[in-house]
């Protein structure tokens, strides 16, 4: 099961509460970071990035205003490497 089937599965459960939804989300985001080594390859970790960017989205449908504040941190770190260049 890919990453984008997860998502929906989790999107999709009628029982659970959007904390569990959320939580189950940002379990898969921190496992993928935590899976990534220093021996990573760019193309590995703009992946990881682009899933991750996926996953806040989907907090976004189920939990605006938790979706909405992990998005503009992310946006936030892509200003910071603009300015840093």
């Amino acid at each position: 099961m890919g990453i984008d089937e997860k998502i929906r599965k989790i999107q999709s459960y009628k029982t659970w509460s959007l904390k569990k939804k959320v939580d189950a989300l940002l379990e898969i985001d921190a496992n993928m970071y935590t899976n990534l080594g220093r021996e990573s390859s760019k193309t590995e970790k703009k992946e990881v990035k682009a899933i991750s960017r996926k996953i806040y989205k989907a907090i976004s449908l189920i939990s605006p205003l938790d979706g909405y504040i992990l998005e503009s941190h992310m946006n936030e770190k892509d200003l910071r490497n603009l300015i840093d260049a």
